[in-house]
């Protein structure tokens, strides 16, 4: 199976320890969260419901994933004062959290000292890193993968080091 072509979804299934997330944007424009974050800047009330939008496709992964004994951990590295789709992140997490994965905020000042990639990444079983592009407004531009041994280190270091310090969602106000 070439890694190019297969799914986060299928990596997904394929991994049987950890799963770790490190997101550094304080801006995403993800096509598939437009219109419950239009709502939430007119409203100020987060879409919370697991029937609607984007999570009836990725809470399942990750129900399924913890169930077989994954740990997922999500970690954010967000600027102060935060954006309002940081707003919007944060209040939805409550979703990421009922499905199993838990989740951490780093305000970015507290990274200056750390060695961080380029881009957001998951690192699966500690042996395969997906890189996230992003376009400078915060549209999707493309993913790329990596088992290369170095990349895999700096990857799970710089996971590590953010979640010594980022405080737990339910400790983190936004």
């Amino acid at each position: 199976m070439s890694l190019k072509a297969t799914t986060f979804a299928d990596l997904l299934a394929a991994t049987r320890h950890s799963a770790v997330h490190l997101e550094m944007r304080d801006q995403y424009a993800v096509g598939d969260e437009a219109e419950d974050y239009a709502a939430f800047l007119d409203t100020g009330v987060a879409n919370t419901d697991p029937a609607e939008s984007f999570w009836p496709q990725w809470l399942p992964l990750v129900t399924n994933a913890v169930a077989r004994g994954v740990v997922m951990r999500r970690a954010r590295i967000v600027s102060e004062p935060v954006t309002d789709y940081i707003r919007y992140e944060h209040a939805i997490t409550v979703l990421n959290l009922q499905a199993g994965e838990d989740v951490r905020w780093l305000p970015r000042r507290r990274a200056s000292d750390l060695a961080l990639p380029g881009n957001d990444f998951w690192l699966l079983d500690g042996r395969l890193v997906q890189f996230h592009h992003f376009t400078g407004k915060g549209d999707w531009a493309g993913k790329e993968h990596t088992e290369d041994a170095d990349v895999v280190a700096l990857c799970a270091a710089a996971f590590e080091a953010v979640w010594q310090r980022a405080v737990p969602h339910e400790k983190y106000t936004v």
